[in-house]
C-alpha cells in the first residue's frame, strides 16, 4: 500500500472526528470523500483518480446533506409586534364602518382598531379574520359561518 492510502484514512478519520464535534454537517461530505479515496488506493486506481473521487463525492455528498439540513432546521421566522396578529381570529366590539377609524375588534385580549377588507360594514358581534396592517389599525375579513 502506497502512502496515499494512510493519508487518506487518516484524514478521513480526522474530519469524521471533528465533524462528531462540530455537528454542522459541513466536514461530514469530505470525510466520506477521504474515505472513498482511501478504498480506491486500497484496489490500486492512481491517485489523480483518488483525487476526482474526492472531489467529487464530497460536492454531491455536501450538496444533498445541506438541502437536508436546510430543511430539516428551517423554521418560519417568529412573528413579533402587530404582525403576530396576522391570520388570528376575533370578534367585532364597535361596529367596524369602511375607512371609519372608530371601529375595534378584540383578538385573544387584546382590542384594535379595525377597517373592513372588502368595505362592508361589519356589526357588533361579528367573527372576523386579520387579513393585513395598515398601521395600527387591523383590516379583517369576516369570516364564513357556512363551514
Amino acid at each position: 500500500m502506497e502512502i496515499w492510502f494512510w493519508v487518506w484514512v487518516l484524514l478521513a478519520a480526522i474530519l469524521l472526528i471533528a465533524e462528531i464535534f462540530t455537528a454542522t454537517f459541513f466536514l461530514l461530505p469530505f470525510g466520506i470523500g477521504a474515505a472513498v479515496a482511501a478504498v480506491l488506493e486500497y484496489l490500486g486506481v492512481s491517485v489523480g483518480w483518488q483525487w476526482l473521487a474526492f472531489i467529487v463525492v464530497s460536492a454531491v455528498i455536501l450538496v444533498v446533506v445541506r438541502r437536508y439540513a436546510e430543511r430539516l432546521t428551517h423554521e418560519p421566522p417568529v412573528r413579533t409586534g402587530v404582525d403576530r396578529m396576522l391570520g388570528k381570529s376575533g370578534y367585532v366590539v364597535e361596529e367596524v364602518v369602511p375607512r371609519d377609524a372608530q371601529g375595534r375588534v378584540r383578538i385573544e385580549r387584546e382590542e384594535w382598531r379595525a377597517d373592513s377588507a372588502d368595505g362592508e360594514v361589519l356589526p357588533v358581534g361579528t367573527k372576523v379574520t386579520v387579513e393585513r396592517i395598515d398601521g395600527t389599525r387591523l383590516i379583517v375579513r369576516p369570516e364564513d359561518d357556512s363551514a
